[in-house]
């Protein structure tokens, strides 16, 4: 038996990570020195793409992305309805016209078969970005989507907060990290604790493309440059510019310290995320519950490990009684009412509802104790023995 609560997800921080905040801390900067700079090279590099910009939140990415790409009132995108609501607010922020599409029944991700639906009964154009986000971990098919892309004519935004160290394997045999831009135009993380990095608030945009880059940057801090070769006039030093009406999305030295000694665990933590969902999926096998999706080929990053069950709400107070705070995640974005308000209802999509109703998400994080994942085992069966 457990006598502590069990949270379905906790930051995992070490004393290499204080050690690191405390150097930060020691030095002569706290909020805008060469700990980002390094963190954004590290990260960078580990996902394979050209460029990363570290900013305040995963918000504040997707935001900066909508900026980037200059959609403006009246302009349209579409994401999908199983996700925190922030995949689509961060477009709402620049005016645009959130669409919906439904999920795949089996990975909870965007339907690429809905969306191509979508995308053929309007001309080329109409939709200036498609944001699939890789739920709980698990990629979108980036080639696919890139396939799309180039024939209706739409920038790939990719909400990938739950997946970072997540790959997939492309037609060519090649392996592909979510976040290295292969097919994506953008993608965005969050470094939020209960994420595989955990930076207390935090997250990056990552991109291949020069121009998004500078914008992306530009943006996160007012606007405003000291680049000489941006700048309209040059006064001395100490002179700047603010060239657009930009946010305060900077992170801060602190947190990028914290960052990179956390984004040295990465692969440690994915691989132990991946150890746990093997021991939850041969504990459940031949039970009532509708386990995660595999395919050969994915690396799952397993931010989350969802179960489905017909009896969700009693299960998931039978465990709060055990002290097992399981989660669900998430209620549908179009039920939320200010999307109501926005022409948006119940019964629109059927299949995102319908996983609503049976999804829950059991403890996983990589600090999980095999004791403490056995006493979540043992009440999930307990409950499935007595229902």
């Amino acid at each position: 038996m457990i006598d502590h609560p069990i949270s379905y997800g906790r930051q995992y921080i070490t004393e290499e990570d204080i050690q690191a905040v405390v150097e930060a801390l020691k030095s002569d900067y706290m909020t805008q020195g060469p700990r980002i700079a390094k963190f954004e090279k590290e990260f960078a590099a580990y996902l394979g793409s050209r460029y990363a910009c570290m900013v305040s939140n995963g918000t504040a990415a997707l935001h900066l992305c909508s900026l980037a790409l200059g959609i403006k009132e009246g302009d349209k995108i579409i994401t999908t309805p199983i996700t925190f609501v922030a995949s689509a607010n961060g477009f709402r922020y620049t005016g645009a016209e959130v669409v919906f599409c439904d999920i795949d029944p089996d990975t909870y991700l965007m339907d690429l078969d809905k969306l191509e639906e979508i995308l053929c009964k309007s001309p080329r154009g109409t939709y200036k970005a498609v944001v699939p986000v890789d739920f709980a971990g698990y990629p979108i098919d980036e080639e696919r989507l890139r396939h799309l892309a180039e024939e209706y004519g739409f920038a790939i935004v990719v909400d990938a907060c739950h997946a970072p160290g997540a790959s997939f394997t492309d037609s060519k045999g090649n392996k592909n990290m979510v976040g290295g831009c292969q097919y994506a135009d953008l993608t965005c993380f969050s470094f939020h604790p209960v994420k595989h990095i955990a930076t207390g608030e935090g997250g990056a945009v990552t991109t291949n493309d020069p121009k998004l880059y500078e914008r992306i940057c530009l943006f996160r801090t007012h606007g405003i440059t000291k680049d000489p070769e941006m700048l309209t006039r040059a006064d001395g030093g100490w002179y700047y510019e603010m060239q657009e009406l930009g946010f305060n999305y900077r992170i801060t030295d602190m947190q990028a310290a914290l960052g990179s000694s956390q984004l040295k665990r990465l692969d440690w933590s994915i691989s132990r995320r991946n150890e746990i969902a093997r021991k939850y999926d041969k504990a459940f096998a031949g039970t009532a519950l509708k386990l995660p999706y595999r395919q050969d080929g994915i690396t799952h990053a397993f931010h989350l490990y969802i179960i489905q069950t017909e009896k969700r709400k009693q299960l998931y107070d039978f465990l709060r009684e055990n002290r097992i705070f399981a989660q669900v995640l998430y209620i549908p974005a179009h039920t939320m009412p200010y999307y109501k308000a926005l022409g948006w209802k119940e019964g629109d999509f059927p299949v995102a509802e319908e996983y609503y109703e049976h999804c829950l998400a059991l403890p996983m994080y990589p600090s999980l104790t095999d004791a403490e994942q056995d006493w979540v085992i043992e009440k999930v069966l307990d409950f499935l023995r007595n229902d």
